[in-house]
C-alpha cells in the first residue's frame, strides 16, 4: 500500500457534531465489540465503530487509510461465512470469502475474522478468515502488511495491504503475545509467552531468523527510538528485557516487580514506560541513567500507549471501564476517559 496521504476523517450517522481538533485515539474494546474514536485535545469520545466481534488487536497504515481489528472470538470453517460489510456486493462477499477458510485454519481447526475498517468512513471493507483467535496486531512501516498474532495457534498471520489477503502464517513459537515491526520494515519481533523468546522473522522470505531468549513470559514490545534496540515487557517475572538488535542479546534488564503490560517510549525516545498492573503504578524508565520513578494508578494499569506530538499517555485498566490521561513529564494524573469495556491496543492516527 502506497504512503500517499494523511487522514481524512469522514463523520459518521449519529456521531456528536463536534469538530474533532486533535490527534485521534483507536480504542478497541471487548464487550462492547466496538471501536472508539477519542479526540486527545479534549480526552472525549468522539464516536464509535461498530460491526466487530471482541476486538483485542488493533493497527493502522502509516497512510492513514485503513485499520486492521483483529478479533478474539472463534468460530469454526463450517459455519456461516461472517456478515456482508456494508459497500460490498454479495457476489463479492461469496467470491472473497468461497473455500478460503479451509486454507488458513489453526491446528485446532478454528479462526476468526480480522475486519478492514476504511477510516475515511469508519466502514469495514472487508472481514479476513486468519487461523485462530488474533491477540495483537501490527503494521510494517513501509505499509505493505498488517501482522496478526494467534496464541491458540502458535504462530502469526500475514495480510497483504493492498489485496486484503493473507499473504502467509508464519509458525514463531508457542503462544505468541505481541509484534512489533523493525523501523525499515526488513525485520518483525513476535514474543513468544511460552517459551520466553523473541522471534525475528525476516519479511523478505517469511522465515524466522533466529529466537532470542528473554525473561519469563515475554509480552508486550516496543522498538527504542533508533530502532537498534526492542524492550520487552516480561509478564512473568515483573521485569524489563532491552535487546540488542545487532547481537540479539539482552544487554540489560529493569527489575519492575509483579506482573507488568503495556508498555511505550516516549516522544524524545529518553523515557520508558511500563504499565506496572500488580503494583497499580506507572513506571518511568529514563533510558540514560536507568532511574526509576512512578505513580499510582489503581486498579490494574494495563494497556499503554504514547500519544505523540500531545506530551500525554493514555493507560487503560484490566478491572474499571475507563482510561487514564498521564503528563509523559511528570506523571501526573491529567483526566480520565470513561469507556464501556476493557480497552485494549490502542493506535494512534495523525493530527488534522
Amino acid at each position: 500500500m502506497k504512503i500517499t496521504s494523511v487522514f481524512m476523517i469522514a463523520v459518521l450517522a449519529g456521531w456528536t457534531s463536534r469538530a474533532v481538533a486533535g490527534t485521534l485515539v483507536y480504542i478497541p474494546q471487548d464487550t462492547p465489540n466496538e471501536v472508539l474514536v477519542v479526540d486527545s485535545a479534549t480526552d472525549t469520545v468522539q464516536g464509535k465503530i461498530v460491526g466487530m466481534g471482541n476486538v483485542h488487536g488493533l493497527s493502522g497504515t502509516v497512510d492513514g487509510k485503513y485499520l486492521f481489528a483483529g478479533s478474539y472470538d472463534e468460530t469454526t470453517p463450517d459455519k456461516s461465512m461472517p456478515p456482508k460489510p456494508k459497500g460490498v456486493s454479495e457476489s463479492d462477499h461469496k467470491a472473497h470469502h468461497a473455500k478460503r477458510a479451509e486454507t488458513v485454519t489453526a491446528k485446532d481447526g478454528s479462526l476468526s475474522y480480522v475486519s478492514v475498517i476504511r477510516v475515511k468512513d469508519y466502514s469495514v471493507v472487508r472481514r479476513i478468515a486468519v487461523p485462530g483467535a488474533v491477540h495483537h496486531a501490527a503494521t510494517t512501516p513501509d505499509g505493505r502488511y498488517a501482522i496478526m498474532t494467534h496464541p491458540n495457534g502458535d504462530g502469526i498471520s500475514i495480510i497483504d495491504t493492498d489485496t486484503f489477503k493473507v499473504k502467509k502464517t508464519v509458525a514463531t513459537g508457542p503462544v505468541p503475545n505481541y509484534v512489533a515491526a523493525g523501523r525499515d520494515s526488513k525485520n518483525i519481533y513476535v514474543s513468544n509467552e511460552g517459551n520466553n523468546t523473541i522471534s525475528e522473522v525476516d519479511t523478505e522470505n517469511w522465515f524466522v531468523r533466529r529466537n532470542i531468549l528473554v525473561g519469563k513470559s515475554p509480552e508486550h514490545l516496543v522498538m527504542s527510538a533508533d530502532g537498534k534496540r526492542l524492550f520487552v515487557n516480561n509478564a512473568g517475572d515483573g521485569t524489563v528485557s532491552v535487546v540488542s538488535l545487532r547481537t540479539g542479546a539482552v544487554v540489560k534488564t529493569y527489575a519492575i516487580g509483579g506482573e507488568v503490560h503495556g508498555i511505550d517510549i516516549s516522544d524524545d525516545g529518553n523515557t520508558l514506560y511500563v504499565a506496572a498492573k500488580e503494583k497499580n503504578q506507572v513506571v518511568a524508565i529514563d533510558l540514560e541513567t536507568g532511574k526509576m520513578r512512578a505513580t499510582a494508578l489503581s486498579p490494574s494499569p494495563y494497556h499503554l500507549t504514547v500519544i505523540r506530538g500531545t506530551g500525554k499517555i493514555y493507560v487503560s485498566s484490566a478491572d474499571k471501564p475507563k482510561i487514564w490521561v498521564v503528563g509523559q513529564r511528570d506523571l501526573r494524573l491529567e483526566g480520565e476517559i470513561p469507556i464501556r469495556g476493557t480497552g485494549h491496543q490502542m493506535v494512534v492516527g495523525q493530527n488534522r
